[in-house]
């Protein structure tokens, strides 16, 4: 702790007087982050370093396994976070980032005995079942740590689709406001992917290459009738 302190200390008499004009206009303007990035919790894993974030820019939600449970009535924080950062901070790009060698997923790979020690653990990873069967069905042949990346790879594309069953996501893809990304980051290269969803598959995020985008915002009706007209 005595380190820590430190950091807080120096975080006091430097890096607050080196941006005391940015944290001024942060205080008296508020906030307006420019995405949301739901990330795993893991410590080797800080979305603001990723991006190169300063205060405001970045709206962030940490969980292990970077876990976006479907809508439900029971309330969540990352439920609430998500609701909180379209309707009322008006983020239009979410982010939902997984990464190698994580524990939440070498947890949902294995046994679910070995989990009877963590309960709240077990039960929170069921929110990963869906990329789980994936892998087990579709990657038979995998080493050790081959399926523990093709899991992390699944979870972050099982949990953009959760991510379209809260009200508020829904909405905004609807309206055309909402830009959907999945990224993965390699801890091991420092490299970070990007999930191209026209062809489904984790791309490296390159200078002049096109950003791969898991859902581009465009504006789209179910009906064919506008609601005014369907009203008549």
């Amino acid at each position: 702790m005595n380190e820590v302190i430190g950091r807080v200390l120096s975080f006091e008499k430097k890096v607050f007087q080196d941006q005391q004009a940015l944290y001024s206009t942060l205080a008296h303007d508020g906030q307006f982050p420019k995405a949301l990035m739901i990330s795993c919790a893991d410590s080797r894993i800080v979305p603001e370093h990723i991006m190169q974030a300063q205060p405001g820019d970045l709206f962030v939600c940490r969980n292990a396994g970077n876990i976006v449970p479907p809508f439900s009535a029971h309330t969540g924080g990352v439920s609430a976070t998500v609701e909180y950062a379209i309707s009322v901070l008006g983020v239009r790009d979410v982010i939902v980032c997984g990464h190698s060698d994580c524990g939440a997923m070498k947890g949902l790979s294995g046994d679910p005995a070995a989990l009877a020690a963590v309960p709240t653990v077990a039960n929170w990873l069921k929110h990963g079942a869906a990329a789980r069967q994936v892998v087990d069905q579709s990657y038979p042949d995998l080493t050790d740590g081959e399926r523990i990346r093709a899991l992390s790879l699944e979870n972050v594309v099982s949990q953009l689709a959760h991510l379209r069953t809260h009200p508020s996501v829904a909405a905004g893809i609807a309206q055309g406001h909402i830009t959907l990304h999945g990224w993965f980051v390699d801890i091991h290269e420092g490299v970070v992917l990007g999930l191209d969803g026209i062809t489904g598959r984790f791309v490296p995020i390159r200078e002049g290459d096109a950003f791969p985008v898991a859902l581009h915002a465009a504006p789209r009706r179910a009906s064919d009738v506008a609601f005014a007209d369907a009203a008549e």
